[in-house]
C-alpha cells in the first residue's frame, strides 16, 4: 500500500517537473528588430527638466530589458523611436484638514506619444501612441519640493512603460 502511494507521488511529482520544463522568465516576445535608436525627446510641456531626465531613464529602461541594442544613430538602427512630451499636469487629490482651500496632496500626471518605425520597411509600427504614467505629491514640505521630488519618479516610471509599449507584443 505504501509502495502505490510512492510511486503515485513520484509519478505527480514528474509531471509537475516536466510541466515547467520549457517555463521562460520574462514576457517570451522576440522584437521585430534588434537594434534601436532613441531619438531626443521633444518637450511640448512647460516643465523644461522633463527632457532630460525623461531621456535618461528610457535609455536606462531599455538598457536593463537588454532585447534590443541601443545605437547612437539612425542610420546605425533598424527601427527608431521618437517621444514627445505632451502632457503635464497636476489634480488636486486631498485638501488640507486646516484649510480645504490649499491641498495637501497633488495627483501629478506625465504623458508623452511615441512613434516607432521599422527603417528598413520605412513602415511605421505605431504612431502618435498615448503613454501616461501619475504619481502623488505631498505639499507638506512645499508644493514646488513636491513636484521637483516627484519628477524623477514620475519619470521612471513612464520610461518603464515605455519600453514595454516598444518592446512587448502589439
Amino acid at each position: 500500500m505504501i509502495f502505490r502511494f510512492s510511486v503515485l507521488g513520484l509519478l505527480c511529482l514528474a509531471a509537475g517537473l516536466a510541466g515547467c520544463a520549457h517555463y521562460r522568465l520574462g514576457t517570451g516576445a522576440k522584437p521585430a528588430f534588434a537594434t534601436l535608436y532613441i531619438a531626443p525627446v521633444e518637450n511640448k510641456t512647460l516643465l523644461p527638466q522633463a527632457r532630460a531626465l525623461l531621456s535618461t531613464q528610457v535609455r536606462a529602461a531599455f538598457e536593463k530589458d537588454g532585447r534590443v541594442a541601443l545605437v547612437n544613430s539612425p542610420e546605425a538602427a533598424e527601427a527608431t523611436l521618437d517621444i514627445v512630451i505632451r502632457d503635464y499636469h497636476r489634480d488636486v487629490a486631498s485638501v488640507r484638514t486646516d484649510d480645504t482651500g490649499l491641498a495637501r496632496k497633488f495627483a501629478l500626471t506625465l504623458g508623452v506619444v511615441c512613434t516607432l518605425r521599422d527603417r528598413r520597411s520605412g513602415e511605421v509600427l505605431f504612431a502618435d501612441r498615448p503613454v501616461a504614467t501619475q504619481r502623488d505629491a505631498f505639499t507638506d514640505g512645499g508644493q514646488l519640493q513636491a513636484e521637483y521630488e516627484v519628477l524623477p519618479l514620475l519619470a521612471e516610471s513612464l520610461a518603464q512603460k515605455i519600453s514595454h509599449t516598444v518592446l512587448d507584443v502589439w
